[in-house]
């Protein structure tokens, strides 16, 4: 699944999607867009597709990863802490980031239209809102995901 705010670079999968970005949390590999360019089209296609929910997948899926960057940069990917509990998974807290940043652009997300998101919709709000990230994305995905109009 791509969203629509992605869909400026996602057809050649120039930049890591969201999706990708969200296994990369769960399997803790730190990757950048360097190293990504580094992969080729197969490679790329590879890790959208590939599943990282179970722990065996999530395992599997840190292992081909490594694999990738080992073949194309020399070097295994850069361990990342594995939050247990990620703010993505709790529908019952939105967190501070995504309410400042809300509240920076004069929206409002209510609780029940938080809980309504996927996890993914959740992963790329929080994303989206950090202050080291490029946030011109963050109202396109608000409308994407029906949260304002």
């Amino acid at each position: 699944m791509f969203f629509e705010f992605e869909a400026d670079f996602v057809e050649a999968l120039r930049c890591i999607p969201m999706q990708v970005r969200l296994k990369l949390d769960t399997c803790g590999i730190k990757l950048k867009l360097q190293d990504w360019n580094h992969f080729n089209q197969a490679e790329r296609q590879i890790l959208v597709e590939s599943p990282c929910l179970t722990i065996p997948e999530i395992s599997d899926y840190r292992e081909q990863l490594n694999q990738v960057l080992i073949k194309e940069t020399g070097k295994p990917g850069t361990d990342l802490a594995v939050d247990e509990n990620p703010p993505w998974m709790d529908a019952a807290t939105i967190p501070e980031s995504v309410s400042a940043k809300a509240q920076e652009l004069g929206v409002t997300i209510s609780l029940a239209q938080w809980a309504s998101l996927l996890p993914l919709q959740r992963f790329a709000l929080i994303k989206l809102s950090r202050s080291s990230h490029e946030n011109k994305n963050f109202i396109p995905a608000l409308q994407e995901f029906k949260v304002i109009a």
